[in-house]
């Protein structure tokens, strides 16, 4: 192939030709006629459809997963399963077929269990980073426009500003003041400043500072630049396959779970080993003390907490995610449990993200905007009557719209039968604001831009005149604070320049402020012969043109949010960047604080050494005009006195508050990727209301759990204890290890599932937050589980004993107490379960959906139970024998105490 030509008319090999071609040392021009497009207008729909239909999307081969057979063995590895398969081996060689295969039969069936349950939980979380995909902002035919990453092709345009993520490999076409965090790529922990100039070939990576590579952020500035490679091309998809990048599903509580199991497991063998010991001792057969050491085992093994672990876990992050919270890093959901303070970001969190402007301050006068929302129906009013901007007494007015139209990188559109905005709400509020005035961007032509950057609080545009003078004008917005020390003059009502008062301007600020509103100060310079715009350009001389003040409102189920936080012991803090006052306004509406409460601002707390600023972080509720450093320190001093912090933030100076903080939590919508790689936890709906939610769903799956573990052990807990008593009184065994396996397997197994399903308690946000150390089996826990363990013990011991010595039957005598046991379950499950107090909620007419599942599996159970004791079959594999409709109504007559016993222990552990 000839240099610096490709063959577009072959589309399938574009791709290729591009990953080996050095694009940093073509000049722009020639990079753009290589690629086919236009520099300014990129490229026509037409054309990007059909290069995507030959090139494909622009996203990483997904790395392979292991094989379905290697995955599979790979369940075998838990402790717990050990014993059951070395159990199983010498069950064979002693031709106990049927013990031997009912050993290997549970054991298989766990092994499926937690593969499918491992599978669905690795495929859930694969989805849900999937669901969250990169956009960029695009022009073409000359439209910007913003797309998902995936649909980007060679030689589209694509504009970059602070705080995206570089979404495919771009030759930079222009540059401003252009800062790119390449750490990830190159190892280079300073951000590297770009430029456009062409490079020699033999430039390394690290130092092409006219390309902005996939994966990089851009930390400063703006820049045009075309993509030159996509997908594996780029120089992220050739050390893609370097870097592993799957999902882990151990979190702190499996560990946990693993180091019980562990316990479990030495326990099992030593008591194992003292049963052998005993067994001998009294002179029984090695072969009938080996049958009763595999009864124990058996017993004691609880073969269904790694599966129902998964479960849960699982379906709390997919209610987490039906509910706008995509969790990205599966701890959060245990941490949740635990979060004692959110700190929250004001803007589109906690409001509506509908910025409307309604009070406006230019030439000495107050006018009213009517209207909410982007769409332009509404009016300038003056004393409540319309304005005409032809009129000599409103050019101050004018020029205020004008500003805010034109200083300004959002714009407008009619889709989908709404007005949509591209952009920030607040530039979407100015353009609006304009419009509802009759004004339209395309009256004066941009020449330059400084972008708006939080460290400078402005933004300044240099604009085209149609004068002789070749006279040009800067408009410029921003902080009332960064615009009035700018400005010597003010503009008044017929468009004269006078004398600046800033205290009568800060005034009116205060004034806005304290209704909600935030306030957008706006000036003006005119310049002779400038075709370029630098920061110095608009250090002085600025004319003061006006105020505008913009509401957002609370989300009606913010406030409501709110409040559920409250009252589950969370404290809510609002940290923003804007002014006190309307911080103060915002924060009173939503009950977060009160007139009383002080308003702590980023300048006060500069100030503070570090016990006064940890007992401002602790007692405040309101932060204003916070900087980045300060968001950060927050969080540490909330952290150093023993809070739990959920930290939200959608911009790039959120990220190191995210990182810190114990729950990072993103903007999905209009968050910077920078913010959403630092977060653990997304909001795909940027409402507070999905915090609340979210934080209800992780208390949901800890008190899940806790059930779960609460039902469980006091069945294996209280077999062991059968077999055990049995063997150091030689006696019968009351259960043999074969009926054991059916029980833990069938019976728990199948009442435990229903757990993971278990709907919220109403009681779950109104108790205090938990302790995140609090260990998993606390003390009221183990004192209920031995509670439990007990009852269940005497029910078998005690149903085995007693019908034994009336009637003599041993195979009798243990079918009933298999089935006084099951009852017993049965009742219990009820007992903790959602299932009576949403029956009993329906009844009183409240609209709470009823909690079928433990129904269900009480249904399955009671069925196969019928099975076990009734039918032939099961009455030689197990050894049972069928009983009679009063031997059944005894075994269900004996596990009824328990609900007495459950509901005794709610009143010390509510397991809700």
């Amino acid at each position: 192939m000839p240099a610096n030509t490709i063959n577009t008319n072959n589309y399938s090999h574009l791709a290729k030709d591009v990953l080996n071609y050095e694009w940093y040392t073509l000049p722009e021009t020639e990079v753009v006629q290589t690629l086919v497009s236009h520099s300014e207008a990129g490229l026509s729909h037409q054309e990007a459809t059909k290069r995507h239909q030959q090139m494909g999307a622009n996203q990483l081969n997904i790395q392979a997963r292991k094989s379905p057979w290697l995955k599979f063995i790979e369940q075998f590895h838990q402790p717990l399963l050990y014993i059951l398969i070395a159990a199983g081996v010498v069950t064979l060689l002693l031709r106990d077929w049927i013990d031997a295969g009912v050993i290997f039969s549970v054991t298989l069936i766990n092994v499926i269990i937690s593969y499918i349950q491992e599978s669905k939980a690795e495929d859930a979380i694969a989805a849900l980073s999937q669901a969250v995909t990169t956009e960029a902002t695009v022009i073409r035919d000359g439209q910007k426009t913003r797309l998902a990453s995936t649909e980007l092709v060679v030689g589209d345009l694509v504009l970059l500003a602070s705080g995206d993520k570089v979404p495919a490999d771009l030759r930079l076409l222009t540059v401003r003041e252009l800062q790119v965090d390449e750490s990830a790529l190159t190892g280079e922990s300073v951000p590297v400043e770009k430029t456009t100039a062409s490079l020699a070939v033999d430039t390394p990576l690290a130092e092409r500072s006219n390309m902005a590579y996939a994966g990089s952020f851009v930390s400063f500035g703006q820049a045009e630049g075309m993509v030159v490679a996509i997908a594996d091309a780029t120089e992220t998809g050739r050390i893609s396959q370097l870097i592993e990048s799957s999902t882990g599903l151990k979190t702190p509580l499996t560990r946990n779970i693993d180091k019980l199991s562990k316990t479990l497991l030495y326990a099992i063998l030593g008591l194992a080993a003292l049963t052998f010991a005993v067994g001998l001792g009294q002179g029984e057969s090695w072969i009938n003390v080996f049958k009763a050491a595999v009864a124990l085992v058996v017993s004691a093994i609880p073969e269904g907490l790694p599966a129902i672990v998964t479960v849960i876990l699982a379906i709390g992050v997919s209610r987490m995610a039906r509910r706008n919270a995509i969790i990205r890093k599966l701890p959060a959901v245990e941490t949740l449990g635990s979060t004692t303070v959110i700190c929250s970001d004001k803007t589109g969190t906690l409001t509506e993200n509908q910025m409307t402007v309604q009070r406006i301050y230019a030439g000495e006068q107050h006018y009213t905007v009517s209207g909410i929302g982007y769409a332009p129906d509404g009016e300038i009013l003056l004393n409540r009557q319309p304005v005409d901007l032809e009129g000599e007494a409103q050019i101050a007015l004018g020029e205020t719209l004008a500003a805010g139209l034109l200083c300004n990188d959002s714009h407008i559109e009619w889709k989908d039968e709404q007005w949509s905005l591209v952009g920030t709400p607040t530039e979407g509020a100015l353009i609006t604001a304009a419009n509802k005035a009759g004004l339209t961007p395309e009256e004066l032509p941009r020449i330059d831009t400084i972008p708006f950057e939080s460290q400078f609080q402005y933004m300044a545009t240099l604009h085209k005149l149609e004068t002789q003078q070749r006279q040009n004008l800067i408009y410029v917005k921003g902080s009332v604070e960064a615009i009035l020390q700018r400005c010597d003059r003010l503009l008044d009502a017929q468009g004269q320049q006078t004398a600046l008062n800033p205290a009568v301007i800060e005034q009116e600020v205060a004034q806005m402020a304290k209704q909600g509103l935030r306030v957008l100060a706006f000036a003006s310079k005119k310049v002779t012969g400038k075709l370029s715009l630098e920061r110095h350009d608009i250090d002085t001389g600025l004319v003061f043109l006006g105020l505008q003040g913009i509401i957002d409102p609370p989300r009606e189920e913010a406030i409501a949010a709110v409040a559920a936080c409250q009252s589950a012991g969370i404290q809510v803090k609002m940290i923003t960047g804007d002014h006190a006052l309307t911080a103060a306004a915002i924060a009173r509406q939503m009950e977060i604080s009160s007139a009383e409460e002080q308003v702590f601002t980023g300048k006060q707390l500069a100030q503070m050494d570090e016990a006064e600023f940890s007992q401002a972080a602790e007692q405040g509720r309101v932060f204003a005009r916070v900087a980045p450093e300060q968001k950060l320190r927050l969080v540490k001093a909330l952290q150093h006195q023993g809070e739990i912090v959920a930290m939200t933030g959608d911009g790039v100076n959120d990220a190191p508050a995210l990182k810190q903080a114990d729950i990072g939590v993103a903007m999905g919508l209009a968050g910077a990727e920078v913010a959403k790689e630092s977060a653990d936890m997304l909001l795909t709906d940027d409402n507070f209301a999905a915090i609340e939610a979210a934080v209800e769903e992780g208390r949901g799956v800890y008190r899940n759990l806790r059930k779960a573990i609460a039902f469980l052990l006091p069945i294996n807990i209280g077999e062991s204890m059968t077999i055990l008593i049995a063997i150091f009184l030689a006696i019968a065994l009351p259960i043999l290890p074969i009926q054991i396996l059916w029980l833990n397997m069938v019976s728990s197994v199948g009442l435990i599932v229903p757990l993971a399903f278990e709907p919220k308690s109403r009681r779950v946000m109104q108790q205090p937050p938990r302790n995140p150390r609090e260990k998993l089996l606390s003390g009221s826990l183990l004192q209920r589980i031995l509670a439990i363990s007990l009852f269940n013990w005497l029910v078998i011991f005690g149903v085995f004993q007693w019908i034994l010595q009336t009637t003599g039957n041993e195979a009798l005598a243990r079918t009933m107490a298999i089935n006084g046991l099951v009852a017993a379950e049965v009742f219990y499950l009820l007992s903790i379960s959602q299932f009576v107090p949403s029956v009993i909620a329906r009844i009183q007419g409240k609209r709470k959906p009823i909690a079928y599942a433990p129904v269900i599996g009480i249904v399955v159970v009671v069925t196969l139970q019928c099975l076990f004791s009734q039918w032939s079959i099961m009455n030689q594999v197990f050894d049972t024998i069928p009983l009679t409709f009063t031997q059944a109504l005894i075994c269900v007559a004996v596990g009824l105490p328990v609900i007495l016993i459950a509901l005794i222990l709610q009143r010390f552990d509510p397991l809700d």
